[in-house]
């Protein structure tokens, strides 16, 4: 074992593990909002645009969850490896969603502003559900190759162990870091021109046009760019491996403190801000967050505004 290595007190344990599950439990109450806004309303749920959007808030919420959990599973006692790869089978599923979701949503906005006499036809909620199943199937099918990889390259033993649950750890061969480095190039290539070609578009066919129609294809050129940067954050998540093995060689001593940050900064917090600078943005979307969880006393106040009599001026007595 490396002596460098050094494990958290009880304290630094409790502590680590409270404020995961504080940040957690706050983003999903947040997500949580805009879900429960959602099915609330008919019209959010008869928009493609909508139904992209709370897939990927509902994504980040199971994601958050899965991540959560393996971090008190780290503390509390190693999994057996079958509960163990269900887990990240799942965890890197989610994960490699949201780049692509991200994908979708771009798509959507330039065919909506680029192609506007076209959009009703293309843009449907069915078509919205098939782009979602098709984005599970291809973020499973690299989470399920490690698996096969595993039964092709380790004996059928290793099933029944107890595993530190980690998919580093776990899916540990040099197959699994070649499969793992051409799907996440391939997936962040195809998204990252998607986003940047849509917006390249969106950008080019703002010049010619002036007045409403202009301000809508601003509106629709900064959504892009705000997918832009909620890949960005996406790609966090996917660079930490290599922020960890750089800060733990020149800090070792604080190996777990490292992790700790990463996973915070990388996977918890960017799941925060991606729902909150796309959903509070909307304006249609807002208007029925405030209508929905207003407090009592709000509505009362607004109530009693409408109903109160106008006072009018007393005619002049000469």
């Amino acid at each position: 074992m490396n002596s460098s290595r050094r494990f958290d007190s009880y304290n630094e344990a409790f502590t680590k593990n409270f404020i995961t599950f504080v940040l957690v439990f706050t983003i999903i109450c947040i997500n949580g909002a805009f879900v429960y806004t959602y099915f609330k309303s008919k019209d959010f749920q008869g928009n493609p645009r909508y139904v992209l959007y709370i897939h990927l808030v509902i994504n980040d919420m199971i994601m958050l969850t899965l991540s959560l959990g393996l971090v008190i599973a780290t503390y509390t006692g190693n999994p057996g490896f079958i509960p163990c790869w269900i887990m990240l089978v799942v965890l890197m599923t989610t994960n490699r969603n949201s780049p692509l979701n991200l994908a979708g949503m771009a798509l959507e906005r330039y065919i909506a502003v680029c192609l506007p006499l076209h959009h009703v036809q293309i843009c449907t909620v069915q078509r919205a559900h098939l782009l979602i199943a098709l984005i599970w199937l291809v973020s499973f099918i690299p989470a399920f190759s490690d698996i096969i990889i595993i039964l092709i390259t380790q004996p059928l033993s290793v099933f029944s162990k107890m595993v530190f649950c980690n998919a580093s750890l776990v899916f540990n061969t040099p197959y699994h870091e070649t499969l793992s480095l051409v799907v996440e190039v391939l997936m962040f290539s195809f998204v990252f021109l998607t986003v940047v070609g849509t917006y390249l578009n969106v950008l080019l066919a703002a010049r010619g046009v002036s007045g409403v129609s202009r301000a809508s294809m601003r509106n629709a050129r900064n959504t892009i760019l705000l997918h832009g940067v909620q890949l960005l954050l996406c790609l966090l998540s996917f660079i930490a491996p290599f922020i960890n093995l750089f800060l733990v060689t020149n800090w070792p001593h604080k190996r777990t403190d490292i992790f700790f940050s990463t996973f915070v900064f990388t996977n918890v917090l960017p799941r925060l801000l991606s729902p909150l600078i796309y959903g509070l943005r909307d304006k249609k979307f807002r208007g029925n967050i405030r209508k929905q969880f207003c407090f009592k006393g709000c509505r009362t106040v607004e109530e009693r505004m409408k109903v109160r009599p106008r006072r009018t001026s007393k005619p002049a007595i000469h």
